[in-house]
């Protein structure tokens, strides 16, 4: 199968769970953006696992693509968070978008590194 009909049902598997996320938190009307925040933690997360498997050999070419390409590719919002924060600094909310990238950044590269360590 193409690597990139691979990347696209993967991709679009991805977009379907994120978006479902946000449906999911959108009736809560929550002042900070969750929804983002938790799709990438989980994604970074999975991606963690996913590396992990591929260091050792078992996630296979087309697999890997599919999932570390494709669902973590459309799982994961940096687009959307970096669209957030633009907003917040727009509004002027200066400490809020400091806070977000932070702690956005932080949680995400610690999910990584737990999804590595959870597989080895």
């Amino acid at each position: 199968m193409s690597n990139y009909l691979l990347v696209f049902l993967g991709g679009g598997l991805g977009s379907m769970c994120r978006f479902g996320i946000g449906h999911l938190l959108v009736s809560y009307r929550l002042q900070f953006p969750w929804a983002t925040f938790l799709a990438n933690f989980v994604s970074c997360f999975v991606l963690g696992i996913l590396v992990a498997l591929s260091l050792k050999g078992r996630l296979g070419g087309q697999v890997s693509v599919l999932l570390m390409a494709g669902f973590c590719g459309g799982f994961s919002t940096f687009s959307t968070f970096t669209n957030e924060t633009f907003q917040m600094l727009v509004d002027g909310q200066w400490a809020k978008a400091a806070g977000y990238v932070l702690l956005s950044l932080v949680v995400c590269m610690i999910s990584l590194w737990a999804g590595v360590k959870a597989v080895s």
